[in-house]
């Protein structure tokens, strides 16, 4: 062979598969330690002061810190995991049901009866029914707080 060396003969098949497996574990190890600070932050029932000395113990001694630590309160990390997921689902529902209206928004069929029973009572005239009307079909709804104020605008 010359002088030039070849990646392949240097860096074999298995020592780039040991490289990968080393670089995964190290990464893991990261996201288990990120993963224990925050339960560290994250647990209700923890004094300030053990908090303090869960986090030096993690920080100055990582891997027999972290080790101590899901032995020790490896079982109440998953709970207070699953606890923490709840709430934000919980928060996400209540959000998404307060943006959307609740299930308190009315069908366009359920405006009109509404705007119908209006005029059948003689609150509001054909005119003003008929311009209701379209502001629900158009997709603009009319509440009956649309057509009392369509009344306030017309005098009556």
């Amino acid at each position: 062979m010359s002088a030039q060396t070849y990646l392949a003969y240097d860096y074999p098949l298995l020592s780039a598969f040991w490289t990968m497996l080393i670089f995964f574990l190290w990464i893991m190890w990261f996201v288990l330690l990120f993963r224990i600070i925050v339960d560290i932050f994250r647990d209700d029932d923890m004094s300030g002061w053990a908090k303090a000395g869960w986090l030096v113990f993690t920080i100055c001694l990582p891997f027999l810190g972290v080790f101590v630590y899901v032995i020790a309160r490896g079982k109440n990390m998953g709970r207070r995991e699953a606890a923490q997921a709840r709430a934000q689902q919980e928060a996400f529902d209540s959000y998404v049901r307060e943006t959307a209206g609740g299930g308190t928004q009315r069908s366009s069929a359920d405006e009109l009866a509404k705007l119908s029973e209006i005029r059948a009572r003689g609150d509001i005239s054909d005119e003003e029914f008929s311009r209701a009307k379209e502001l629900v079909l158009s997709g603009h709804g009319a509440s009956a707080e649309q057509s009392a104020s369509v009344r306030s605008t017309s005098g009556r």
